[in-house]
């Protein structure tokens, strides 16, 4: 069966929690349409990677960037640990990323803390911004009021 083209996916989402299920489904499958699919129809959408490379401002440089990564397949990757502020236009999640790869010295675990923005456009709910970065090795503890904050 065909699939839609690139821009009807887009207008299916309803919620950012759509559109954020359907983001970490095409990391994992390596699927560069459906994440493109997936972003605003806007010239200042951003994407910063927790490889490092800068940041990357417009369709074209994160398809590209993308088209990179995903040159090895997917990425396992599973969102955890989400937090959501929602107001009426756009939302903003922030979550931690698990990612499992297996490698000839193992099973390795990767974390990375993320925050994904999301807006609401004519098409549906649609991603603004991706931010990712390193975490430590092991798995990124919620902190709570009464814990230690850090301010930069």
């Amino acid at each position: 069966m065909p699939r839609p083209p690139a821009a009807a996916l887009a207008s299916l989402f309803a919620s950012p929690d759509d559109v954020e299920a359907a983001f970490y489904e095409a990391l994992q499958r390596g699927d560069i349409e459906a994440l493109m699919a997936l972003w605003a129809d806007d010239d200042e959408i951003v994407c910063v990677h927790p490889g490092g490379g800068g940041r990357l401002v417009g369709p074209a440089a994160i398809r590209a960037s993308f088209e990179a990564i995903f040159a090895n397949g997917g990425i396992p990757v599973v969102p955890q640990q989400v937090h959501r502020l929602h107001q009426l236009g756009a939302a903003l999640h922030h979550l931690v990323e698990r990612i499992e790869v297996i490698t000839p010295e193992g099973r390795q675990v990767g974390w990375v803390v993320a925050t994904n923005v999301y807006v609401k456009a004519a098409q549906g709910w649609r991603l603004a911004a991706h931010h990712a970065s390193p975490a430590e090795p092991q798995e990124p503890a919620v902190a709570s009021a009464e814990g230690p904050n850090t301010l930069h």
